[in-house]
């Protein structure tokens, strides 16, 4: 047996004025977009906003249902979305924000499963990393270079490819 270990970079900034202005923007339309959500439910709030390598910025919020889970997440809003409209155009990066009626969050919260795989799907369809930039209500700010920073053992379509 081999034990390994397994590193996941990223870096941390203190508040968005650290980081380049197009980030600041994609962080403000996330921002924007959270504050549109629909969760009724669950009070909680979450948006996300692409930059498509033409320019082009979509966004997406959280989506509930009373007949859970028939809801779906901001950030597959925003990316099929952008997969519909743009199918051959990559993603350069997309920022997430969230909120809470209920508490307050001054960490980032990371995407579900369901949305890390979303994203790596994309990642490997346009064969380029999507920078991943986190934020709570407030406080400090993550951003990962790729997706495989927050899914490192990614379910790869190649897999599905191989024959005997």
């Amino acid at each position: 047996m081999k034990k390994l270990e397994l590193k996941i970079a990223f870096s941390e900034f203190e508040n968005e004025t650290e980081l380049t202005q197009p980030e600041q923007e994609l962080l403000q339309k996330a921002r924007q977009s959270c504050n549109l959500a629909y969760a009724p439910y669950s009070n909680f709030y979450v948006g996300a906003a692409l930059l498509l390598e033409n320019g082009v910025i979509i966004s997406g919020n959280n989506q509930e249902n009373v007949a859970y889970p028939s809801g779906i997440c901001a950030e597959r809003v925003a990316i099929y979305y952008a997969g519909a409209q743009y199918p051959e155009v990559a993603i350069k990066t997309i920022a997430i924000t969230c909120k809470s009626k209920s508490f307050h969050l001054s960490e980032p919260l990371s995407p579900c499963g369901s949305c890390r795989q979303a994203l790596s799907e994309y990642e490997m369809r346009h064969k380029t990393k999507i920078k991943v930039i986190l934020m709570g209500e407030t406080g400090k700010i993550r951003v990962m270079e790729s997706i495989a920073d927050l899914l490192p053992f990614m379910f790869k379509a190649e897999e599905l490819k191989k024959t005997n």
